[in-house]
């Protein structure tokens, strides 16, 4: 079977028809990242199946995916998907392949929660890992075994550059995004022998609906700006178009790598957050903390 990576190469690249004909999955499309890395696939042609939890926001995702590109190459459809429930995902992952299979697939979901690393509640750190690290198993899983069967595609998963930085106050979430970025350099060097590419895209500071009220203050939205070379807020569509690299033929031998879109943020340091750590849980738990004790 021809390898589906090299397919399209001949269109023109990054434009429209530059995916038509490929099938494509966006897991948490329904604002921010997911969203706009949606537009980007429909305006260059993929049949696509955009996904979440919250049915109200996805349809509303899916009308100004209409109004964005109203003379759209491809299909759009919606389902509601929980990336935590394998049974969801992999049911998302059939659907999205159909008859011919499964071309593209982007997983968009995580979390993080800002905590001193002496004060997690032993669930709740627990509970921060997976909620990074599930939703991209399941996706690996289940996309690279449609993908097997129908010759091969491309897997992208959003990691973070807390992944590599020290990021105080962000342990759990640290850690968890660290696991992301060595399960995709496992899954690309073990299913890369059936034509499945694996890789990461690590966004710095982002303006979504989850960073809303960390940009309305923008002394601290400074602090990152002060740590980047190109002092410049983050935008979903800065993410999107890489994710859109990652996931398209221009990509086609580049598999395992984590590719880092944060102004050159990573060059640098990560800002002492404690400020916002104690907002969120409270000058006692640091108090607890300096006494030995627990919360």
């Amino acid at each position: 079977m021809p390898s589906k990576n090299a397919t399209n190469m001949g269109n023109k690249i990054g434009g429209p028809d530059s995916l038509k004909g490929q099938r494509a999955i966006v897991l948490g499309a329904s604002a921010g990242i997911g969203l706009a890395t949606a537009e980007t696939l429909l305006h260059d042609g993929a049949d696509l199946l955009i996904c979440a939890r919250d049915g109200d926001r996805l349809e509303a995702a899916a009308r100004s995916l209409r109004e964005a590109v109203p003379e759209a190459r491809g299909s759009l459809s919606t389902r509601i998907c929980d990336a935590m429930d394998g049974e969801q995902v992999h049911s998302a992952v059939e659907e999205a392949a159909g008859e011919t299979g499964l071309d593209i697939a982007i997983t968009i979901p995580g979390g993080a929660n800002y905590c001193p690393v002496l004060g997690y509640e032993d669930e709740e750190f627990s509970a921060t890992i997976d909620m990074n690290i599930r939703p991209t198993y399941l996706m690996i899983k289940y996309a690279g075994l449609a993908m097997v069967g129908s010759g091969g595609g491309a897997i992208v998963i959003v990691s973070s550059t807390a992944s590599t930085l020290s990021s105080p106050f962000l342990s759990a979430y640290c850690a968890s995004k660290a696991a992301c970025d060595q399960l995709v350099k496992v899954a690309a060097d073990e299913i890369g022998q059936y034509d499945i590419r694996v890789n990461a895209v690590r966004p710095g500071l982002t303006r979504t609906g989850a960073t809303d009220a960390i940009f309305e203050n923008r002394p601290l939205v400074d602090t990152f700006l002060a740590e980047q070379p190109i002092e410049k807020d983050g935008a979903p569509e800065d993410i999107a178009r890489a994710i859109r690299f990652l996931a398209g033929p221009e990509s086609a031998w580049i598999t395992g790598q984590c590719l880092t879109v944060d102004g050159g943020h990573t060059i640098r340091k990560f800002p002492w957050l404690e400020d916002v750590a104690r907002s969120i849980k409270g000058d006692a738990l640091f108090e607890s903390i300096e006494r030995g004790e627990l919360a």
